[in-house]
């Protein structure tokens, strides 16, 4: 689905309906993207959505099959990655091992015959921002995953470049390590102010760090907004399903109407929906975010209620995981994500409740139905087993 395009940007990034073909695949399918200068843009989606494929094609690694490629207004869809004024950060880091980190970083100055006093000044005030002056008489395999991944970025900051170009730079890291390296990454861009275009499949580096995400399948864009933006208000079930964790729980069943207004019945489980909800009868699905559902009702009319049954509890200190399944649901388990520590015994039935403009409803064709939900709500909302 291709995005609405922004006003042109001198200084940023555009895509005009690009498209990669290898042979008779297409990997990247008119795509249509504008990153505004300074903007952190991150595109994320499952192996082989063509994320990578793109950033490729933006760095000059890949020729475009169709449409054009601009960086600061200039049309560089021809032009050799040398001449584009892109740097990018690999996943492997990329760096010359038989050179020391203050040798990798000024690789690309001493190419371009700058004098070596002021090589040597760009590099230790690199260094310096990304915290390794005191590594730079190091080669590659004296540093750690996160020291080498420091020393990659910083071969990009004495650059100067127009953008910053990520392809997936902190999944060789352990968990401990992205965590901080998201932040590292984050206030740099900010900092420095430079357009940034990150590839990753993480969901979690996606939503955290970028000011838009771009979430891609099957070469094309399925969703592009802010984080929440995706994740409040997803597009498709493609999108809903994709971004959290734990996923969102879905429920395939049926919307039916009359008179009396809209219900949406699976099996046991019936809930009722506003009148004016923008969906036809026929199949649909019911989305529920983990963090929605409550362990107990607060007694509000406007609230739906659920029995079900705990089948499994993970106690994480900060927050409780508890899979249950709904009474009316047999074989359906769904997730819930309490704040704080809760105690479920297995197979004990427990009463939930899930706020009513937190559900989301899908349908037929998996595109979002609009649920506009009354100041008050007209008729008590109903989930239980029947």
């Amino acid at each position: 689905m291709a995005q609405e395009r922004r006003p042109a940007d001198m200084h940023g990034l555009a895509f005009e309906t690009v498209t990669k073909r290898f042979d008779d695949v297409v990997a990247v399918d008119r795509f249509d993207l504008t990153v505004a200068e300074g903007e952190f843009v991150a595109l994320v989606g499952p192996s082989g959505c063509g994320k990578t494929t793109t950033l490729r094609m933006l760095a000059g690694l890949e020729e475009v099959t169709d449409g054009r490629i601009r960086v600061g207004g200039r049309d560089v869809t021809q032009l050799a990655s040398r001449d584009r004024n892109l740097a990018m950060v690999f996943q492997s880091y990329a760096l010359y091992p038989h050179m020391t980190a203050a040798e990798n970083i000024g690789f690309a100055l001493s190419l371009k015959g700058l004098p070596k006093a002021e090589i040597e000044v760009r590099v230790r005030e690199a260094a310096e921002r990304m915290s390794i002056a005191h590594l730079l008489h190091r080669r590659p395999r004296e540093l750690s995953g996160g020291q080498r991944q420091r020393v990659a970025v910083a071969r990009c900051i004495v650059r100067e470049p127009a953008a910053f170009l990520f392809d997936e730079p902190l999944s060789n890291l352990d968990a401990k390590l992205r965590g901080s390296a998201r932040v590292e990454i984050a206030r740099l861009q900010k900092g420095l102010g430079i357009t940034t275009l990150y590839v990753t499949h993480d969901q979690v580096e996606a939503m955290t760090m970028a000011d838009r995400v771009v979430l891609m399948d099957g070469g094309r864009i399925r969703q592009t907004g802010t984080p929440m933006e995706l994740y409040q208000r997803p597009r498709d079930l493609f999108v809903a399903a994709f971004l959290g964790a734990p996923a969102m729980n879905l429920v395939p069943g049926v919307l039916q109407r009359s008179e009396a207004g809209a219900e949406f019945v699976a099996d046991g489980l019936r809930l009722a929906l506003p009148r004016d909800a923008a969906c036809a009868g026929g199949p649909a699905t019911l989305g529920i975010r983990p963090e929605s559902i409550r362990a107990a009702p607060d007694g509000a009319g406007e609230d739906a209620t659920l029995q079900a049954t705990a089948l499994h509890v993970e106690c994480l200190g900060a927050e409780t995981l508890v899979r249950f399944e709904f009474a009316g649901l047999t074989g359906a388990e769904f997730v819930a994500r309490l704040p704080g520590t809760h105690a479920f015994e297995r197979g004990r039935p427990v009463t939930l409740s899930v706020a009513r403009d937190a559900f989301h409803l899908f349908d037929e064709a998996g595109l979002a139905v609009d649920l506009p939900w009354p100041a008050r709500c007209e008729r008590p909302l109903r989930a239980a087993g029947a």
